[in-house]
């Protein structure tokens, strides 16, 4: 039992009514983008060897903010594993906006076409805290999916990406910020508990911050508008930057054969 996730509820009952019309503003308001189009390419940089990488998720890994996956999240993690790992990549996205991880099993993996992969990425975690998944339920979920994938690519390795940083969403209100924010910490807790249950499967468990992320590569300043397209949803300039962490931790965590 999560006492924190309890607690926290029991706070935020009574705050229900005013972050149901605040989310409704939001809505309004934020642009709707577009999916990315183009979800598979090919990193031929003129190596001996090719990976065959799937990536999986919600509305981040389907490139909501980008006209293109090559210049998305999947785009960008493919450039750098192919420069870290010395090999081609042939990628593939399978994602949906608004999917949760329940949805994620049932409408994205019977989809899955490859036979074989070396390398499958999951972003998750947005839309399981927007509509308030209890941290049970979602460990149900992530159990569940990583079953499923396991059982059609059992050697494979499975990377989970970061959980979003709600918080640092500039088109939210302080209260969703503090609510929806929190919740996605605590799945992101049950994350990682979950997946030391597995074999092969791994979680970058570091909490994305705006500061964090201007410090360490060396930007003017944490502006977000640089970093979101519509105040919720990546820029390009963040895909890029989401992409190449992702690639390194995958690099270092384990180079595939």
């Amino acid at each position: 039992m999560n006492f924190k996730y309890i607690l926290g509820c029991i706070l935020c009952i009574p705050l229900l009514p005013i972050m149901y019309f605040q989310g409704k503003k939001i809505r309004h308001k934020t642009p709707k983008l577009p999916e990315a189009i183009e979800p598979k390419g090919f990193i031929d940089n003129h190596f001996e060897k090719t990976l065959e990488i799937i990536t999986i998720g919600e509305s981040t890994i389907a490139g909501v903010g980008v006209e293109k996956h090559k210049n998305g999240f999947t785009g960008t993690l493919a450039k750098q594993l192919s420069k870290n790992l010395q090999k081609n990549i042939n990628w593939r996205v399978y994602a949906k906006s608004g999917y949760t991880a329940k949805q994620i099993c049932s409408k994205i993996v019977p989809k899955i076409e490859e036979k074989n992969a070396d390398i499958i990425v999951i972003g998750l975690g947005g839309n399981d805290a927007f509509t308030l998944n209890t941290p049970k339920k979602w460990s149900k979920d992530i159990n569940n999916l990583i079953y499923l994938l396991q059982l059609k690519f059992p050697e494979t390795p499975i990377y989970f990406t970061n959980m979003p940083p709600i918080k640092e969403f500039p088109a939210f209100t302080k209260l969703i910020k503090f609510v929806i924010g929190n919740l996605v910490e605590i799945l992101g807790k049950e994350l990682k508990k979950d997946v030391k249950a597995f074999e092969n499967v791994y979680y970058n468990d570091e909490n994305i911050t705006l500061k964090t992320w201007s410090k360490r590569h060396k930007l003017p300043d944490s502006n977000s508008t640089m970093y979101f397209s519509d105040g919720v949803h990546p820029s390009e300039f963040t895909y890029k930057v989401w992409g190449i962490e992702m690639a390194d931790f995958i690099s270092k965590k384990k180079n595939p054969k």
